[in-house]
């Protein structure tokens, strides 16, 4: 039998996305894959609108992996589920990604670090991106806007935990703070929409 050496880092990521990527026998699965979303699945807490900004491009490239797009900058997972308020994971839905690069600049010209995907059947997405640099007067940010099938359009950003920049940041709301595992380099946001 050949031995599977596991990095730390793996295990971290694995511990992380485990309810993204659970796939045990059908009950524990369920149970791995559907935990309570951030913010909690309720009509009165829905993900919240935040604006689209000043930076948003449409026709932006199917893409889930953002790092060739940027020869410097820290790398990281970001994945997560889309569910209603009811709690159902979405399949289907295109969500768009886009943010600035390391220097805190976005490409206005192109599409690098701008993608799309579409949430598997189980309403879960997975981006390999760069940590954002900073631009007066923000703090580290990543916007989305969710189309799902039917239903609501969703625009908003979401946030890095422990930013000094969180603070001044008058767009800057802590229900859509990504949970970050910093050793594993990775973080997970569930959106309700």
């Amino acid at each position: 039998m050949a031995r599977i050496a596991l990095s730390r880092r793996t295990v971290l990521i694995a511990s992380l996305f485990a309810p993204v990527l659970a796939s045990a026998d059908e009950h524990a699965a369920n149970a791995l894959r559907r935990p309570a979303p951030t913010p909690e699945c309720d009509d009165d807490d829905m993900t919240p609108e935040q604006s689209a900004g000043p930076y948003y491009k449409p026709s932006s490239p199917l893409k889930d992996d953002f790092t060739a797009d940027a020869s410097e900058g820290r790398p990281f997972l970001l994945g997560g589920t889309i569910s209603d308020s009811a709690c159902k994971p979405m399949s289907g839905c295109m969500i768009e990604f886009w943010q600035a690069d390391q220097r805190g600049n976005y490409d206005n010209h192109g599409f690098r670090l701008r993608g799309h995907q579409f949430t598997d059947a189980e309403g879960r997405y997975m981006l390999q991106t760069i940590w954002p640099g900073l631009y007066p007067g923000r703090t580290r940010h990543i916007h989305v806007r969710i189309r799902p099938a039917s239903g609501h359009l969703l625009t908003t950003q979401v946030y890095f935990p422990d930013e000094p920049r969180n603070r001044s940041d008058f767009l800057f709301r802590p229900e859509l703070l990504i949970q970050f595992n910093e050793e594993a380099r990775a973080g997970r946001f569930d959106f309700v929409v």
